[in-house]
């Protein structure tokens, strides 16, 4: 087979869509009976409550209800007032026989399945030839056991839904054919409840408890033949999804009883398909010899085991059970699998001889059918040894059709997390049943319409995938606190530090080791361990960057990296409660007791040098740009990358930032000067020595912050990278040159060495379309995946929510100079009219080097303006939450969390460009932050300085005022035409 064939086999599998399985069901139940006989079948208990405790023993579904009626005139009326899709009727009934009544019920009723259950004896069964039963469906024996309802319940519904099910959708059946109600009476309870078991079986193969039960809808179907026609029609109508016949030997054919019939219907089977599994079943022991002569089953009627026979023949030539291996020699046991995961597993341990003789009869991809695994045993079917160089490769083929199959059914699903079933293809999954928290919601979100959307994004040689993740949910951190008595100290004023110890000193759930240990024992690369609380993400109160996310190395003995993980768990759950969480909660009116923390265990992305592990690009792209540069549209979006791990954009270092649309004409690149200047400075990684990781309020404790000669060594420069030729001042694309390396991405956006702009600009385009509202989608691309494919993973999407505030009048006709603020580049909309509390760097003695002391006086200014309830106007140069204290001053959002205005201005000496750090965006721009850009020297906005340094002071030292103005100051900003300014107070 060659490879391009090959491929085609193994590219794209549909799993079965079991929703539309088992369409037609029974609900309701008409049982009319006398008081004895419904006593008699009910025994000690409602009929109602057998069914209902059967279904349930056997991970059924909808049991229906039953409607009880003792007289042919009680079942006429009920008719007339019921919905009733069966009937089920005792021989003795008041005023009208079970004929009679079933002849005037069809006059009416034709499309209603009529049954009668009779007591077993000779007598009954005399008297029933002597009846006129066309208007009967079906009789059966009432043999003690209320199984039988079931049986006779699920054999309707399975003829009901045969054709669709299985012609449609390929789900397989099992043929009896037999015509003494005694013995089908007998067969089909046990039938159905091997049936039944097995799904419970093949449940596993489901990812979650949704999946499992859908599953259980693509069991065979059991189809009921009376005489000769009824079951060639059924064998031609389906043997293309038969997994075999059982069959009586003397039956009705052609109108009269033939004492052959069974044995022609076997022939005829058998020159279709010598392999298809046959059982004849007889009270003539004669009819053994000729049943061996033809390869097929015998059971003797009489036998006292012959419902044991009759399991064993369903288990072992069914592809019921387990599948078990044979030497076709010996015919001994060389191999056992349970599932599909096993197979896969244990196929290269199988002889060549046994793995032969099961693919040359189908066996493999008949047990794969009854176990409802429908896509992958039409691919086996249809592929014959023959189409291979050599059984070697068939294994291979088989292998990797699996390893296929499970990944495909493992997209858009969120599987819940067993130890024992959990490898390396299931991409997502959950421990515990709580709320897996916001950052989980939307990684699953963005994982769904990824999988949606899988041909559009379908770009030659690359992957678009979420990396491997775990979710641990919200009741493990519930019970964690409880468990270890957490919240009076979460709750108390001790310091972070104090706070994080007793979190780290307490102890998991115990259950918690044996999943982490699975876990690490299937991921490769270092974990990321982040938060996932139920208000993170939210549509109109994002807590993004707000707690903690730490990574593991994953480099040591798997104990020890399970104790670690461990421990990180522990330091994020500690993070709701260190002081900045607590002044975010107060500043959005929370209250920290209702926060619950979910854990994300993520896979970081990337790849591994010498001691350090980073992803070749980091980004974030947004489908709105608030800052659009002509011939930039707002609505274009707007991307920031970097090498290396996200910190560095999410924090509010320098990136590139360029438009998807115009990815060549990024501002930063636009002259030798701006590349030099503006580019990214340094880079983090993790650091790979596993002793580095320790518990700490700081989650950067193992990172490391790198020059851009390092990765220049590493080779990840090589798509990224520049050479600064400083001799002739010249930028040249590429690193095969003498000169300052620079991380200018000119490979990617220039020479479309990766189509990074297309791929963004496409999930920008989905996830907007999906979300219906603009979103920002967090990604990372490793170009240098082991398998030679590039890796685009999206990391995670927020919804931007604008304010729903309008402003009526035209804000750019004012007269500017009439304003306390006026800004021409806004972000946010509405109107804020309560604020009086203005805190603003001085102009006057500015330096950049002393940005970094302003912190700590800003956030104490922060905790007594909330403290007292209020907010507050921030003026300040650069970029506010800018990691680079060259840029702006290096606050955490927290620590201004109580700002409604901010303002970003540019001073003579000291301009740069506005922010652009995401979790800084983002907390903005949903809560609803004003936020001004302004600079005066060029006649963009202005701040009226001198009237705010008259104002009522509260706190001055050299660089940073805090005054009090007169009365509220009314805010206005335009979000539709980016204009805001502050009116003087009245």
């Amino acid at each position: 087979m060659d490879k391009e064939t090959e491929m085609s086999y193994i590219g794209l599998f549909a799993d079965t869509a079991f929703t539309h399985l088992m369409q037609k069901r029974i609900q309701s139940v008409l049982l009319i009976s006398s008081s004895y006989d419904a006593f008699m079948l009910e025994e000690d208990g409602r009929i109602e409550e057998q069914i209902f405790n059967e279904y349930v023993s056997l991970n059924l579904r909808y049991p229906p209800k039953f409607i009880q009626v003792t007289t042919a005139e009680e079942a006429l009326e009920t008719l007339e007032n019921e919905s009733i899709d069966l009937i089920i009727s005792m021989l003795n009934i008041g005023g009208m026989d079970p004929y009679s009544l079933s002849k005037t019920i069809k006059s009416t009723h034709p499309s209603i399945p009529i049954v009668v259950l009779t007591p077993f004896s000779r007598e009954v069964s005399l008297k029933l030839k002597d009846q006129d039963t066309s208007a009967i469906d079906y009789v059966f024996c009432w043999l003690g056991n209320a199984d039988i309802l079931l049986a006779i319940i699920k054999l309707i519904e399975d003829e009901m839904n045969a054709e669709s099910d299985i012609l449609e959708v390929g789900v397989q059946s099992i043929i009896l054919v037999e015509d003494s109600i005694r013995y089908y009476s007998s067969y089909l309870p046990i039938i159905y409840k091997i049936v039944f078991n097995q799904s419970k079986k093949f449940m596993s193969e489901g990812l979650n408890e949704h999946q499992k039960m859908l599953r259980m809808r693509g069991r065979p179907k059991i189809l009921l033949a009376r005489n000769y026609e009824e079951a060639i029609q059924l064998y031609k109508k389906y043997k293309l999804n038969l997994l075999g016949v059982i069959s009586d030997v003397s039956f009705n054919r052609e109108g009269k009883k033939d004492i052959e019939a069974g044995v022609k219907l076997a022939l005829q089977v058998k020159q279709d398909d010598i392999y298809m599994p046959f059982l004849l079943q007889s009270s003539d022991l004669n009819i053994a010899e000729k049943a061996k002569e033809m390869k097929v089953g015998f059971l003797y009627k009489y036998s006292k085991t012959l419902l044991q026979e009759l399991k064993s023949f369903l288990k072992y030539n069914l592809a019921f059970g387990d599948f078990i291996f044979i030497d076709p020699k010996t015919q001994e046991e060389v191999g056992r699998v349970s599932s599909l995961k096993e197979l896969q597993e244990k196929l290269f341990e199988i002889s060549d001889d046994s793995l032969r003789y099961h693919f040359q009869r189908d066996h493999v991809s008949k047990w794969l059918k009854a176990r409802a695994l429908f896509p992958i045993a039409e691919v086996i079917k249809n592929l014959k040894i023959e189409d291979f160089e050599s059984l070697e490769a068939s294994k291979k083929f088989l292998y990797n059709t699996i390893i296929n199959f499970r990944i495909s059914k493992g997209k858009d699903v969120i599987a819940q997390f067993y130890p024992d079933r959990y490898d390396k293809y299931v991409k997502f999954a959950r421990i515990g049943n709580g709320s897996i928290g916001g950052k989980a919601r939307g990684l699953a979100f963005l994982n769904t319409i990824i999988n949606k959307n899988a041909l559009s994004l379908n770009f030659e040689n690359i992957d678009v995938t979420i990396p491997r993740t775990v979710v641990v949910g919200t009741d493990i951190f519930e019970h964690f606190m409880d468990k270890n008595n957490l919240y009076e100290v979460a709750l108390s004023d001790l310091s972070d530090e104090e706070i994080l110890d007793h979190f780290v000193k307490a102890e998991l759930p115990s259950l918690s080791e044996t999943y982490l240990k699975k876990f690490v024992s299937v991921v490769n690369n270092p974990i990321a361990v982040r938060s996932s609380s139920v208000l993170e993400d939210s549509h109109y109160q994002p807590f993004a960057g707000i707690y903690s996310t730490y990574m593991i190395s994953n480099t040591d003995d798997i104990d020890v990296v399970v104790k670690q993980v461990g421990d990180a768990i522990k330091c994020v759950y500690a993070s709701v409660y260190f002081k900045s969480s607590k002044a975010y909660m107060t500043a959005t009116m929370n209250i920290i007791d209702e926060e619950r923390m979910g854990i994300v265990l993520q896979e970081v992305v990337g790849h591994q040098h010498e001691n350090r592990f980073y992803p070749t690009i980091s980004g974030v792209a947004r489908s709105v740009n608030f800052y659009p540069i002509p011939p930039e549209k707002a609505e274009e979006g707007i991307v920031n990358v970097a090498l290396g791990l996200g910190k560095q954009i999410v924090e509010g270092g320098v990136s590139l930032r360029f438009s998807p649309v115009y990815p060549k004409k990024a501002l930063q690149l636009s002259t030798p000067e701006f590349t030099v200047k503006d580019t990214q400075k340094y880079f983090f990684a993790l650091n790979m020595d596993n002793s580095s990781f320790k518990p700490s309020v700081n989650d950067a404790v193992n990172l490391l912050r790198l020059d851009p000669k390092v990765a220049l060594k590493d080779g990840t420069l090589r798509w990224l990278g520049s050479i600064y030729d400083y001799q002739n001042n010249v930028i040249r694309d590429g690193v095969h040159y003498k000169g300052i390396p620079l991380i200018s991405f000119a490979n990617i956006l220039k020479h479309d060495a990766f189509p990074l702009a297309q791929i963004v600009k496409k999930i920008l385009q989905i996830g907007q379309k999906e979300m219906n509202q603009p979103v920002e989608v967090e990604f990372a691309v490793d170009l240098q995946n082991a398998e030679g494919r590039h890796v685009f993973y999206p990391l995670q999407i927020r919804p931007i929510v604008e304010g729903e505030e309008t402003i009526k009048e035209d804000l750019k006709s004012v007269e500017v100079q009439n304003h306390l603020v006026y800004s021409g580049t806004a972000l946010g909309n509405g109107i804020i009219n309560d604020i009086v509390d203005v805190v603003f760097v001085k102009s006057k003695g500015f330096k950049a080097a002393n940005m970094v002391k302003m912190v700590p006086v800003i956030e104490k200014l922060n905790q007594e303006i909330l403290k007292a309830k209020r907010n507050y106007i921030l003026i300040g140069p650069g970029r506010w939450g800018s990691q680079d204290p060259w840029l702006g001053i290096p606050v955490k959002w927290p620590q201004i969390s109580g700002a409604r205005v901010i303002v970003e201005a540019a001073l003579d000496d000291f301009k740069v460009d506005p922010s652009q750090g995401t979790h800084f965006f983002q907390n903005l721009t949903s809560l609803r932050v004003g936020y001004f850009t302004i600079n005066q020297s060029i006649g963009d906005g202005l701040i009226d300085e001198s009237f705010l340094l008259q104002q009522h002071t509260l706190y001055e030292d050299d660089w940073i005022k805090h005054v009090q103005l007169s009365s509220p100051s009314v805010i206005k900003i335009d979000g539709k035409h980016g204009v805001g300014l502050i009116e003087y107070p009245e």
